[in-house]
């Protein structure tokens, strides 16, 4: 009775388990002690229409991580499996590790209560063609209880890396031989999962990373494409970005000030940004003649500093080779930003080829960089070398 009544108070409950904050007195967190990060709740059917075409077994699962915001105790997070259809080859299905872009911040943006869009649902099939299995988390906080940390690098990397270590224990004919995967939001996710992996995650073999738009922000970087793309007219799809990454960090730091980030004219739809998905925010900024020159306080940057930190990648140098898509008309995630990111990791020490797509937008970029990775993807899975590309010519 004094368990239940600690889990009714300090926490919640999900698949017969309790789960408190990490914050709790000791005795409530003595319900984690006999479970660990990667470690499955529980497992179901995935419905036809939320899996993808020609797919096997697709199953929608809870697991636990780390919570990527503390660092310490353990949430529940959600994931997809979908396992091609036919026999698993000798070894089994190596995985494709697939992390998001971004949706929004509420529950039900979740990836694995809807479809797939159709550039999506073609992408990955493609990578199903190629023999993988797909494990794809939602990332902390969405579609679980808790808020979702956007942009928080760590909080993505230890959702991406356990949903492969529950996939892992729990399903079986896979192989523990993977490619990190991701796009926009998610292509900083699958960089982040890659450089927390060899002290995270050493147990998984991850042989490289793919990404298209991935981002690259720091206060100096954010503070001077604030100030240039402020000096532009009209909606930038940067706007529903900001109000996301400011409701996100509002629902951490109860101590946070949203007038000192955004004007009265942004404030209804940063109010809307804790429960609208991304395309609903969108319509609505739109809507509301919101641009980043009449959105954003001049101290947005200063405010949203704290926030600014845990979207920095722990290290530059990844273990393994990276490659990454960028189209050369990308608005969304800027691609000086992209290019920026290709320099300081080739500088740092990672083996990088990247791929500027001429005339390409931060959609388009996604698909019309699968020939390329699939070559790159076919060296890495081999333990061949890749060509490095740190000052790609648009193709």
């Amino acid at each position: 009775m004094r368990a239940s009544l600690s889990c009714r108070t300090l926490g919640f409950v999900l698949g017969g388990l309790c789960f408190v904050a990490a914050s709790s007195t000791a005795e409530a967190a003595t319900t984690d002690k006999a479970r660990k990060a990667g470690t499955l709740v529980s497992s179901a059917p995935l419905a036809d229409a939320l899996s993808l075409p020609d797919a096997g077994k697709s199953l929608r699962i809870t697991y636990l991580s780390t919570d990527g915001v503390t660092g310490k105790g353990l949430v529940p997070v959600t994931a997809e499996v979908i396992v091609p259809a036919g026999e698993a080859p000798a070894g089994g299905w190596p995985i494709v590790a697939w992390a998001h872009g971004t949706v929004g911040n509420d529950d039900s943006c979740a990836p694995s209560l809807n479809p797939y869009s159709a550039r999506n649902t073609h992408y990955l099939s493609e990578w199903m063609k190629r023999g993988f299995a797909i494990v794809a988390t939602d990332y902390q906080g969405l579609g679980t209880p808790g808020v979702h940390p956007y942009l928080n690098t760590r909080a993505e990397a230890y959702s991406v890396l356990d949903s492969v270590r529950a996939a892992l224990k729990s399903v079986p004919g896979l192989q523990n031989k993977i490619m990190i995967v991701g796009q926009s939001q998610g292509g900083g996710a699958a960089f982040a999962s890659a450089a927390f992996a060899p002290a995270y995650a050493p147990d998984l073999n991850i042989r490289g990373t793919v990404a298209t738009g991935i981002p690259y922000l720091t206060s100096e970087i954010l503070s001077g494409m604030l100030a240039e793309a402020g000096k532009a007219k009209g909606y930038s799809p940067l706007v529903a970005y900001t109000l996301l990454i400011g409701s996100s960090y509002s629902g951490l730091n109860p101590h946070f000030r949203p007038e000192e980030a955004f004007t009265a004219k942004a404030m209804p739809a940063f109010k809307a940004a804790e429960t609208s998905c991304l395309t609903g925010l969108s319509d609505l900024a739109e809507k509301d003649g919101l641009t980043l020159a009449n959105a954003l306080q001049p101290t947005y940057a200063k405010a949203m500093s704290p926030a600014m930190k845990g979207m920095m990648y722990p290290t530059l140098k990844l273990a393994q080779p990276l490659f990454v898509g960028t189209g050369t008309v990308d608005e969304d995630v800027p691609t000086q930003l992209q290019v920026g990111l290709v320099k300081a990791a080739c500088a740092a020490g990672t083996v990088v080829q990247a791929h500027l797509y001429k005339g390409l937008d931060h959609s388009q970029t996604v698909n019309a960089s699968l020939p390329d990775s699939a070559a790159f993807t076919r060296a890495v899975m081999a333990g061949e070398p890749v060509t490095p590309q740190c000052t790609p010519i648009p193709q």
